[in-house]
């Protein structure tokens, strides 16, 4: 089921620390994290944090192909109440947010991240992503801290960005 992604500044979870998940296995689980592909998909995004469908648990889902790839088949991530264990070296890249649609900005991140997650079974795994991959995690495992990609841009374009938003609320194009 595609779910609704919440805007940012039209609600308060995408700025909260999410709970974490401690029921494993569940129907309920499997289905937010089908639920989670689906709009991820639907949106033509590479990673969805739950707070972004208004869901204040640490689940978080990537796949970097975006599924659209037909040569390339899905690479579905799940994670759940992930870490991030180490992170190494620095790269700059446009970075985008499917709770935030329309603005795209350069943001530094690390090149590469190691993250320890479970999986919808509650089994833990480590894995170590690079570029885009890493870039997704540490951008989804932020949503699950309540941070936006905004906080890593300087405070003269995050607040460019919110008069943009904030002017778009008023002529009622940001839902």
């Amino acid at each position: 089921m595609i779910r609704k992604v919440v805007r940012y500044l039209n609600n308060p979870v995408l700025e909260q620390v999410a709970e974490p998940v401690t029921e494993f296995d569940t129907p309920e689980l499997h289905q937010l994290v089908t639920d989670m592909f689906d709009t991820m998909y639907k949106s033509h995004g590479v990673g969805l944090a739950a707070p972004q469908i208004d869901v204040a648990k640490r689940v978080a889902v990537i796949d970097v192909t975006g599924g659209e790839d037909e040569e390339e088949p899905p690479q579905k991530l799940v994670f759940i109440n992930p870490q991030i264990l180490s992170v190494d070296g620095k790269q700059t890249g446009e970075e985008g947010c499917l709770s935030i649609p329309g603005f795209r900005e350069p943001v530094r991140r690390a090149k590469l991240a190691t993250v320890r997650a479970q999986d919808v079974k509650g089994d833990w795994f480590e894995i170590t992503g690079e570029d885009l991959l890493a870039r997704a995690m540490l951008h989804e495992i932020d949503h699950l801290n309540g941070i936006l990609f905004l906080s890593h841009l300087s405070a003269l374009k995050r607040d460019l960005i919110k008069r943009k938003i904030r002017k778009l609320q008023k002529a009622g194009e940001w839902e």
